[in-house]
């Protein structure tokens, strides 16, 4: 991909240049990665063709590029190819392919272009083949070459350099939440409404994405609003308080393990008892999930979303919301890594129910959704936007659908893609985070 000067892309020119020695590393991570029971997947792929209609790439495009069983082979091929006795005796035979610069460029452009890693596909594999680890395990051999695609690269970077993926300096935070706590104090009209900082022994560490306090900060005010109506012991950490792990998307797992820890030790600094994901779907599935599995080690603490935090105060009479507060039909976009692979699927639904007049669901939806189009790195690989956009057609649609004027998510990268959509595709819908349409619904106990 050269750019209109006609300069070479250094992505290309860096895949040029791999050495013979180079293809080695990249191919130990198959040994590394793939056990006996995942190479057991690779041989049983039935060719059913199932998980075409799953994939929301091949439902815009009908590119054999973007079939899901497509990309799976891209990976098997290679793996048949080194590490199966056929596959090393008679490649022909069976579909066994070298693992050189042409198959490298074209893994790049696919696994990394044409995935989001969203897992609906391994939902409808008849053979219940975990496609979405084996791509990602490609992923992480193409990230051993240095090969994975600038800003998702740079994004991983920042963040391991700067301590949050938008580099945002200490000094700016601290002020930022100190300016957001006078924004606090003047919508729940008290002046001792706090949003605390580095408070020890607080009983929950909250955690958010970067880009709350650099571009959407009233999702912060919203989530202070909450904590102050639930009376609750919390904190914010100054430093360590990055729920995004975008080392996932990346297939970095060194890097993945030294984002995650950073969590972990705000958690033993401050001295908190539960450790609360803000709504990021991809941090939760990093941070709940993947994390200990990077990290080698169990966590010494409760791992819990926003969401099953704010659901339980509703049950427990903690806060109380008024649904007529928020009049405009409401639907909602279940992020993938929350949901699918995460299993937070009721808890936005039970809060949506208890703050909106007027709750719609879209089609298919839960588990069974359709990917925004945004995940597995796809807002940060500016390469890829076209094909992002586009294969946000069939999320555009279910929104349509539904006749909705405003669409809950819990993920700001999903809000990202999903603001990109609603100007693309004219849907004319808000968008906004589960957590600020509660506490846009609160009724605040003015004698507490």
């Amino acid at each position: 991909m050269d750019d209109a000067r006609g300069k070479k892309d250094p992505l290309e020119e860096r895949i040029e240049a791999l050495s013979s020695d180079d293809l080695r590393r990249a191919l130990s991570v198959f040994e590394e990665k793939i056990h006996s029971a995942y190479a057991a997947y690779l041989n049983s792929c039935v060719h059913c063709g199932l998980c075409a209609d799953s994939c929301h790439y091949y439902l815009v495009d009908k590119d054999v590029h973007s079939l899901p069983a497509y990309k799976l082979n891209l990976v098997v091929s290679v793996f048949k190819r080194y590490f199966d006795f056929a596959g090393k005796k008679f490649p022909g035979w069976v579909g066994a392919e070298e693992l050189d610069q042409a198959m490298v460029k074209e893994w790049v452009d696919t696994l990394f272009g044409r995935c989001s890693l969203c897992g609906r596909c391994f939902l409808n594999c008849s053979m219940g083949l975990n496609i979405p680890y084996l791509i990602r395990t490609a992923r992480s051999a193409l990230a051993v070459l240095d090969l994975v695609p600038p800003g998702l690269d740079s994004t991983v970077a920042t963040a391991i350099e700067k301590g949050n993926n938008m580099g945002i300096a200490e000094k700016d935070w601290i002020e930022t939440v100190q300016w957001l706590e006078e924004e606090l104090q003047k919508e729940v009209n008290d002046k001792d409404a706090k949003l605390p900082m580095d408070k020890k022994g607080a009983k929950l560490l909250y955690t958010v994405n970067p880009r709350e306090p650099m571009f959407f900060p009233l999702s912060i005010v919203a989530v202070g609003k909450i904590f102050c109506a639930a009376s609750e012991s919390w904190t914010l950490p100054s430093e360590g308080y990055d729920v995004t792990n975008y080392a996932l998307y990346s297939g970095d797992d060194e890097s993945a393990g030294i984002i995650s820890e950073r969590l972990i030790q705000s958690m033993e600094k401050l001295g908190c008892q539960t450790l609360v994901l803000g709504e990021c779907g991809h941090g939760f599935n990093s941070n709940r999930w993947e994390g200990p599995e990077w990290l080698s080690k169990k966590y010494p603490f409760e791992v819990k979303s926003i969401l099953e935090v704010v659901a339980d105060y509703i049950r427990q009479g903690r806060i109380k919301l008024d649904s007529s507060l928020n009049q405009e039909p409401i639907t909602l976009h279940d992020p993938c890594n929350l949901v699918r692979l995460g299993g937070i699927v009721e808890e936005q639904r039970y809060i949506l129910k208890h703050s909106a007049a007027q709750f719609v669901e879209m089609y298919p939806n839960r588990e069974k959704n359709f990917c925004c189009g945004g995940g597995g790195g796809q807002l940060a690989m500016t390469r890829f936007s076209q094909r992002r956009l586009d294969a946000g057609k069939t999320k555009a649609e279910q929104i349509r659908k539904t006749g909705a004027k405003m669409v809950a998510t819990p993920c700001h990268n999903c809000i990202d893609q999903l603001m990109e959509l609603n100007k693309h595709y004219k849907l004319g819908v808000e968008i906004k985070t589960v957590c600020e349409i509660a506490a846009n619904a609160l009724v605040l106990d003015r004698g507490k």
